[in-house]
């Protein structure tokens, strides 16, 4: 007998058991929908997360502030030793004016303030440059850098007169903490939903070869081959997870275009659908692939107390 004809009647008995099993096979489907739904869940507030964390990141840097008497050599000095860092992502230059254009914005409801900015001659402001590190754990290393170039009397380290890591440090610290520990809980908790779906698809499909182990008997006691009694079940499987896939693929796109606009109102700039279009071969293959692994798994692993009964 031909590979390619055993190949067949397996699934098509995997086929005929996924139709004749209806309420079984609803139900194994109901569950691991439930289960995919958990993953792309995941996977977009995953994505939702860390597109957060990108902009509360890209408005943490470090300013370097230069004093009044800095020569265009100088600054240039310094800023050819920041982007030479390999911590530092982006160096901005602030020219003096636009320094003190953006700390009378900053001030425009203190008078006193402005009124003594006013009776000033000239600007006291020096040019600044605005670091911002690949890493918010990074701003560190870049702060003590800058402080021994101050320290070490070159001329470009003369020309630094203060650095603000130092009050922005509880800050940047926080928003560290937040970007790791996120990282971690996201990591846990898919690890925990794996292991908890595939326990509940397990039980499921369990179910489904239970009803079948009068037949499972008879094939063991003719002589069938292992492959043979067990390729139906994992067929069955694998078309669990393949109708399981398809529905979350198709729920997935009015869900996404229902709740993106409160998401943007809760997160900002992520869009959930937007996420969903731009990453669909990434989605449909995640999802399909989680979902026949997940079936055909479980049921290799079900079948084989009958199989060793």
């Amino acid at each position: 007998m031909s590979l390619w004809l055993n190949i067949k009647r397996v699934a098509r008995y995997g086929f005929i058991g996924f139709i004749r099993n209806g309420f079984v096979s609803l139900a194994a489907v109901s569950i691991m929908t439930l289960t995919l739904f958990v993953l792309s869940g995941l996977m977009i507030s995953g994505a939702a997360l860390d597109a957060t964390l990108k902009q509360l990141t890209e408005k943490v840097d470090v300013n370097v502030y230069l004093t009044t008497d800095a020569t265009d050599a100088q600054i240039a000095d310094v800023d050819r030793m920041l982007k030479a860092l390999p911590e530092v992502a982006t160096v901005s230059y602030v020219s003096s004016g636009d320094a003190l254009a953006q700390f009378r914005e900053r001030h425009k409801n203190d008078q006193l303030t402005i009124q003594a900015l006013d009776e000033l001659k000239d600007n006291p402001l020096g040019a600044m440059l605005q670091v911002r590190a690949k890493n918010t754990s990074q701003y560190e290393a870049i702060a003590k850098f800058l402080d021994t170039q101050q320290s070490s009397g070159t001329s470009a380290g003369s020309a630094i007169d203060k650095v603000n890591f130092y009050q922005n440090k509880t800050a940047i610290d926080r928003l560290t903490n937040i970007i790791d520990t996120s990282k971690r809980l996201g990591t846990i908790v898919a690890i925990i939903m794996g292991l908890a779906s595939l326990l509940i698809a397990f039980n499921t499909i369990r179910l489904a070869i239970y009803t079948a182990r009068d037949e499972i008997g008879v094939m063991n006691i003719v002589g069938a081959g292992r492959w043979y009694v067990r390729g139906p079940f994992m067929v069955a499987g694998v078309l669990y997870g393949v109708v399981s896939g398809l529905i979350v693929i198709l729920l997935l796109y009015p869900i996404t275009l229902y709740i993106t606009p409160p998401l943007q109102r809760f997160l900002g700039t992520f869009n959930a659908f937007s996420y969903y279009a731009g990453s669909f071969p990434t989605i449909f293959f995640v999802i399909m692939a989680s979902g026949i692994a997940l079936g055909a798994l479980s049921s290799y692993l079900a079948v084989r107390r009958y199989l060793s009964s």
